[in-house]
């Protein structure tokens, strides 16, 4: 009876509002932007944390077709956390600065309270996978 109150069509069952599936999957390409650094809030499960960068280029002037313009280019900064406990650790062993790597995850909205206890806002994608395209920005083994 309360569910029906909140649900603005008309059903005769709630089983209809339960199963509604949707989608939050962020796909990226790019690289690091700094080492990853692990840490612990609050007792809780290590996270690995580093930020990628993506690039979104574009030619300015006339049209495409000419090759008249200047190319234009905007960096975009991702906050990723990998809390899986196997990627995790790989995540922090192997990346390191200037790597390329794929990662694949959600999209979260949250905040926080810094330092100063001012409230803030934070989008952090939470990687369910990462994929590494190079060679040459991963850390040497020990």
């Amino acid at each position: 009876q309360v569910l029906r109150q909140f649900v603005r069509h008309d059903s005769s069952t709630v089983a209809s509002l339960v199963l509604e599936r949707s989608m939050n999957r962020v796909q990226l390409l790019g690289r690091v932007g700094q080492d990853p650094i692990m840490r612990q809030v609050d007792g809780k499960n290590p996270v690995t944390i580093f930020s990628l960068a993506t690039n979104e280029m574009w030619r300015t002037g006339d049209g495409e077709a000419t090759q008249g313009g200047d190319i234009s280019q905007k960096t975009t900064w991702h906050r990723i956390s990998v809390f899986r406990p196997g990627l995790r650790d790989v995540t922090y062993q192997y990346v390191k600065k200037g790597s390329r790597i794929f990662v694949e995850g959600k999209i979260d909205y949250g905040e926080y309270t810094d330092k100063n206890n001012v409230r803030r806002q934070a989008t952090t994608i939470i990687a369910d996978n990462v994929i590494f395209l190079s060679d040459a920005g991963m850390k040497e083994k020990v």
